[in-house]
């Protein structure tokens, strides 16, 4: 593909985005549907998406103050400000990129134009910038958001890594290392998951035979962790009550080393039958699927009191994964947190129920918002009086080496402290009832 050709691409898919679609579903139905684009031109195009959504605020603040228009610009307006802002580009530098030709974007308007002179010699970042735009989220969490450094506001922004979890059923660490090795990929361990991988770039790990057998799974070290910190073991009875495609219950399932039972619930049938070619891969024989609908209600309420570990990834803003998904950041408003704050309630009330005294219930989010997380266990608590908190420190001293790496009595992990995702977890436990004293016998009955 020619320059002019990726930038047309780029102003397509930004357009498919801003009609509400997730950039990484909209990216692969776009290639899907064009196979004559090779894995370079797709790479780049992809590379240029991204940086553009993570621009977002800036280049909208840059168009407005250069138009005067409050309006979401469109993808084009958005791809020639970045060239200008970004790249640094005068009208002359547009010409034979935007001429017109095949697959390559239209000449340059009057009007774009004029933006262009508007924002030449202009640099992306202006300290008149509102602290949302700079730090490049919705206006309407900068209260929320204010208390954040810069620096993790820019690490949020900034791309993620990427990182494997090896599976101890399958190889070690040092096995699965060599594996990638002799593949020309570089790697190292994570800092703090003894089954994490880092990988350097982003090399198609579908075609090696250390991900086809099974060796390695992508997922971030922060869910590496939480997964870790359920502490399921071997023989237990364990539930992963929003289970999803199944990072978290492979990684429990491979706690449990195959032994116990392991049940992995969700409300999508769809998302569970993406875990199967998943599990099979992994060799993970311990797990039992089941989608909760109207028609599971009965078979919850026989299972309460049962379970030794229950997880509950919960459905969430998803403010930890910005640097990952950069769009979603502005498909949620304010509406959207408060009505997850009554799911989280109602999926940890439902959870509460199936954990037996001494288990274990293990609330997570991949959110950075105290409302979805200190907050939600918080008002947990205050609900169940019997449950306790157990204090993160002790349980990492229980299943993971060195110190553990945060203060307070849960795990919260952000990527300019931790390098990881955004995650919070917070382990609850049933407290054992104790037995009630025997009443004393009345008056009467001690005389006789």
């Amino acid at each position: 593909m020619t320059p002019g050709a990726r930038l047309q691409a780029a102003i397509e898919l930004l357009d498919d985005v801003a009609r509400g679609g997730a950039a990484d579903a909209a990216s692969s139905t776009y290639f899907r549907s064009r196979r004559y684009i090779g894995s370079k031109d797709r790479a780049a195009i992809s590379e240029r998406l991204y940086a553009l959504l993570r621009a977002r605020a800036r280049l909208g603040w840059w168009i407005e103050q250069a138009t005067g228009s409050a309006e979401p610009a469109a993808g084009r307006a958005r791809v020639i400000a970045a060239l200008a802002l970004v790249d640094g580009w005068r009208i002359k530098d547009f010409g034979p990129d935007f001429d017109g030709g095949a697959y390559r974007p239209a000449p340059l308007s009057a009007d774009e134009r004029r933006l262009v002179e508007g924002l030449a010699g202009q640099a992306l970042e202006y300290p008149d910038q509102p602290a949302w735009v700079r730090g490049e989220y919705p206006a309407w969490l900068e209260e929320t958001l204010a208390a954040v450094s810069e620096p993790e506001l820019r690490a949020l922004n900034a791309p993620a890594p990427l990182d494997l979890r090896v599976n101890p059923l399958a190889a070690s660490r040092d096995q699965a290392l060599d594996g990638l090795t002799e593949a020309g990929i570089k790697a190292a361990p994570t800092r703090f998951s003894p089954f994490g991988l880092r990988v350097v770039g982003r090399p198609p790990l579908g075609q090696l035979s250390v991900f086809q057998d099974g060796w390695v799974e992508i997922q971030d070290e922060g869910s590496q962790l939480v997964a870790l910190l359920a502490d399921a073991r071997p023989g237990q009875l364990v539930m992963d009550l929003c289970a999803g495609a199944g990072g978290k219950t492979l990684a429990l399932a491979a706690s449990m080393q195959n032994k116990g039972r392991l049940i992995a619930c969700d409300v999508s049938e769809k998302r569970l039958e993406r875990a199967v070619k998943r599990l099979r891969r992994a060799g993970v024989h311990n797990v039992e699927r089941r989608a909760l609908g109207p028609d599971t209600t009965t078979w919850l309420k026989r299972q309460a009191g049962r379970f030794d570990r229950v997880l509950v990834d919960a459905p969430c803003s998803g403010t930890g994964t910005w640097r990952r998904n950069p769009d979603m950041k502005w498909r949620i408003g304010p509406a959207d947190v408060a009505e997850l704050r009554h799911v989280q309630d109602d999926v940890l009330d439902r959870a509460s129920r199936l954990v037996k005294p001494g288990g274990r219930l293990i609330y997570a989010t991949c959110s950075l918002l105290p409302a979805e997380n200190e907050q939600a266990v918080e008002a947990f608590l205050e609900r169940h009086a019997e449950f306790r908190v157990l204090p993160v420190a002790g349980v990492w001293a229980d299943v993971l080496e060195g110190a553990c790496p945060v203060d307070g009595p849960y795990l919260r992990l952000t990527p300019a402290r931790h390098h990881t995702d955004g995650f919070f977890a917070a382990i609850l436990e049933r407290v054992v009832a104790v037995p009630a004293a025997p009443e004393a016998p009345p008056p009467e009955a001690t005389a006789a």
